[in-house]
Formats: structure tokens, sequence, C-alpha cells
């Protein structure tokens, strides 16, 4: 069920959009040696700072020096940061080149199976696992004219050349200023799991402190192999790093549709801002009789098991899903987050990070006239599945993003009475509420193997309500020692209210827990 609600007394605007971060990294190439790339990249703005100290104070370079490390942009708009587990909790940082830092996703604890005790330069002893020592700072907004790069999660070799890009070594990144550059071969594994490279100093300096964070690159394909962490202190040019790797198993946690972005395969993930492949369905109209309902396709039923498997297999879980509204194509108007909880398949929403009251649906946020739909990540499966009277179709296969996609065309009628409409007029000292049932129509998409990755909904409104349309997109949740999950990834949506589009934008970050075998107890 979709709720709107429109403000009678008070009016408020002031709005934008935020995309989600997508660039498609480039294919690895099977021999990294025998091709050169096209362009060389600008990695002057790739790396950023991580300091958590104000520019002004006398001892700003020695202080730098000592408590900041490395960064780098994980997405092509630079919205997120990705450093060091050990840099993060040293430098606590509140924000980057002038940018507030909204959430700091730490990829390993104390608690980590296999942590270890560890200690630098300037880092007391503090336990955490070495091949995960990432984390990855969420920016309010985008770095002005920085970029991320693309990753190679390709085995390599013996001898492969690599560059390795780090703050300069005084820890201060001027205006116009390169950040150091130093290169080096692929020397092999650690029995940590880290990879180690030979570097050769670069105008006789030495990789220092303040470089963990920096990247490791491979040099012909100029794609991020590694994450660099450590470094030799007994005088040899030895660096280490975290594997491209344990980075996209990281991603895939707290930003999944980001990492199918970021990271693909043959099972990414779709776009969420691509439209509906086919006009919509209309069925044919048959006559009124009193006759048996004829027996489905045996491909509809099978789309019907996969839509009930995918909710199965969303019964029972923890993350956080966000919101921005808006309209038309301006800013944000207004944004939120919230820790969804779903307990045998119950949804209920706590606002995140330190909210205590429970809701059942999510809240309105503080506009003058919006909409709200959280749940259409498991109701779209659910009707799919299990309504009868839904009318579906299977259309020809259609190539989308290289990948071949099934496509599903579904309709069902008012009198059906499938889809539902929720409006919510609020005078301030009460409020009124109309539910109208409505048709509706969109389009399932699925992979070769039938799993399903898009799922669309159009409404055919009355009213001042017209033409809402949304989108929600899934992939997959790669788990340690447990078979890959379909998960929710995106939530998109919008609506004309009169002449006004509004439109609201979610994802899912930051899964905790997931699995039919969890048992999770309700506190009401």
């Amino acid at each position: 069920m979709i709720r709107v609600v429109t403000a009678i007394l008070i009016l408020c605007c002031c709005l934008c959009p935020l995309g989600l971060a997508q660039m498609a990294a480039l294919e690895a190439s099977p021999s990294p040696a025998l091709r050169k790339p096209e362009h060389l990249i600008n990695f002057d703005k790739t790396l950023v700072l991580v300091s958590n100290l104000k520019l002004g104070r006398q001892d700003i370079r020695l202080a730098l020096k000592r408590k900041s490390g490395s960064g780098f942009c994980l997405d092509a708009t630079c919205r997120f940061v990705v450093t060091n587990y050990h840099v993060a909790i040293l430098v606590m940082p509140k924000t980057v080149k002038g940018q507030k830092v909204l959430r700091q996703y730490l990829a390993t604890s104390p608690d980590d199976e296999g942590a270890t005790v560890n200690s630098g330069q300037f880092l007391k002893p503090t336990k955490y696992s070495l091949v995960r020592d990432l984390a990855v700072l969420e920016l309010q907004r985008p770095l002005k004219n920085y970029h991320g790069v693309g990753f190679s999660l390709a085995e390599l070799k013996i001898g492969q050349e690599v560059d390795i890009y780090v703050s300069p070594p005084d820890g201060v990144i001027k205006p116009n200023e390169k950040v150091s550059k130093f290169h080096g071969s692929y020397k092999g594994v650690m029995i940590t799991g880290l990879l180690a490279f030979d570097y050769v100093s670069s105008a006789g300096k030495k990789i220092a402190p303040g470089a963990s964070g920096g990247i490791v690159v491979d040099t012909a394909s100029q794609q991020i192999v590694g994450v660099l962490n450590a470094f030799a202190l007994n005088g040899e040019t030895i660096a280490v790093a975290v594997p491209a790797s344990s980075l996209a198993e990281f991603v895939s946690k707290i930003e999944p549709a980001l990492a199918a972005t970021l990271f693909p395969s043959d099972k990414g993930a779709i776009s969420p801002g691509l439209t509906d492949f086919y006009p919509k369905f209309v069925p044919p109209i048959t006559p009124h009789k009193l006759e048996r309902r004829p027996d489905e396709p045996e491909n509809v039923k099978v789309l019907r098991s996969r839509a009930q498997a995918l909710l199965d297999g969303m019964r029972n879980f923890i993350a956080v899903e966000t919101f921005e509204w808006g309209k038309r194509d301006k800013r944000s108007a207004a944004e939120s987050a919230y820790e969804v909880q779903v307990i045998d398949g119950n949804q209920r929403f706590r606002l995140y990070p330190d909210g205590k009251e429970h809701f059942r649906d999510i809240p309105f946020p503080n506009l003058a006239s919006t909409f709200v739909s959280g749940g259409e990540w498991s109701e779209l499966p659910e009707m799919v599945g299990k309504e009868p009277h839904l009318k579906i179709k299977q259309a020809a296969d259609a190539i989308i993003e290289t990948k071949r996609i099934k496509v599903f065309q579904y309709h069902a009628d008012s009198e059906d009475g499938i889809c539902t409409w929720d409006t919510v007029d609020d005078f301030g000292l009460f409020e009124t509420r109309k539910e109208a049932t409505v048709g509706c129509y969109g389009e399932v998409w699925t992979d070769e193997d039938w799993n399903i990755l898009r799922i669309s909904l159009h409404y055919e409104l009355p009213g001042r309500w017209r033409d809402y349309a949304s989108v929600v997109t899934y992939g997959w949740l790669n788990q340690e020692g447990k078979a890959p999950l379909l998960i929710p990834l995106t939530m998109s949506a919008q609506v004309l209210n009169g002449k006004t589009m509004l439109w609201c934008r979610g994802r899912f970050i930051n899964y905790k827990v997931f699995g039919t075998d969890v048992k999770l107890t309700r506190v009401d």
C-alpha cells in the first residue's frame, strides 16, 4: 500500500535529488602487461587526506603527519571514501575536504574471528583482522571534481607491475600538488591474506606514516588491486595491502547496490534508473462467464514460485533503509534513515541510529505534500507470487546492460482488489484518510536462471494524484560460509500531484543479520 499526505495549513519546500553513485568497473585484462591504458588517470583527484584537525593551527604539519592517513574515492562521484580501519579509529574524522561524514562503516572489530593485536608508529596496540583493515566514510555530499576509478579482482601474477599512490610524506595535500607515487611489483600473498609488494624509492623518499589508506594500482590496466595498510620499518622497501576482493565483500554488505556497479559480475544487479522495456500490458477482454479459471502457462508458474522463494528468503533480517524526498529535478527536501527489522516476514522501523520508538510504517517526512512506501520490496514479490487474479504474460527476452533478461508483464484491474492507494489529508488538528482500490501494471525482470532482479509498479490513479511509478531492484548478498541470497537493493518512486512531480528514493545498506536460520525476538 502506498500512503500519501497533503498538509493543508503549512507549506514547506526546498529540494534536491540524490542519485546512487554508479560506475561500471573496467574489465580486467587477461594479460595486463601486454596492454597499456588508453589514457592515464589523474589519481590526484582520487586520493584524499583523512584527518580530524582543522586548518590554521601552528603545528598543523606535525599534527597531520602524526594523526592523519590517506583515503580514496570509492564511487564515481566521490560520495564514499575508503581508508583503513586503523586510520578511522585513530583519526575519527568528522569531515573530509569540508564535507561532513554522515556515517562510518568499519569492516572489522576486536571481536572478529581471526583478529590479532596490531600496533603501529602512532597506533596503540589494537585488535582487528588485518585482511579486513578497511573503513568506508559516507559523506553528506559528493566531493566536487573528485572521482573514483575501476577495480580489478583478477588474481595478480608474481612480478606484476603496480603503482602505489599515497598522500605526500608531510601529510599535507596542497592545492595543485600531486600525491606521492611509488612504482613497484607484486611479491606474493602473506599468511595474513595481505598482498606484499616491492617498491622503489621516489625522489630519494620511502613510503612514510600517513600513507595508510592509499591505493595500489595495476600499472597496465590503471585499476585498483589493493588498499595500502602497512610498510616495512626496517629499511626494506616493502609495502602490504588489503586485497580489492576484501573491499568488494565489505561494500556488498554495507552498500550492496553500489557494490553491484563497482564490482560487476554475471550475477550483477540491474541499474535502478532503467524504465520498463515494453509498453503497458493490457490483457484481452474476455466475456464474463461462470467458468473455471484457466490453468496458467508453465513459465508463469515458475515465475510465481521464484517470487515466493524471493519472499521466503527475506523473512528475517536487519538492515538500514535510507530515504530521500524531493520534487522535480531539485535537491532533496528531506532525508532520513531507518533500521528495518524483519521478523517472520513482519517489518518494523526504528529511526537510525539512536531511535527508541518502533513504527509499523515509515513516518511521513515534514513536507507539505509527499508520499512514502517502505514495503514494496516485499509487497511486490508477494503480489506476483500469490495473487491469483494478477494477469501475467512473458514477453520476449531483452539484452539489458549486457545481460540477457527474461521480461514478464502483469496487470490488474481495480475490480481485482489487488492494488490500493491511501490518501491522508492533514488539517493540523485532525486528519482524514481515504483508501482507493486502483488498477496497476508493471514488469518483472529475471536473469536467465529465473532470479528476480527488478520489479516495477504503475498505479492508474484518479484525482490530483496521478502517474505513480516505482521500481525495486534486487541483488546478491555474499555470506561467508553460506550460499548467496537475493536481497532488496534500491527503491525509487515518483508521482504527479497536480502538475508537480514528487519523488522518493531509498536504498538498503549495512546488512547486519540475514538468513532464515536467524532467531530474532520481538520486543513490543
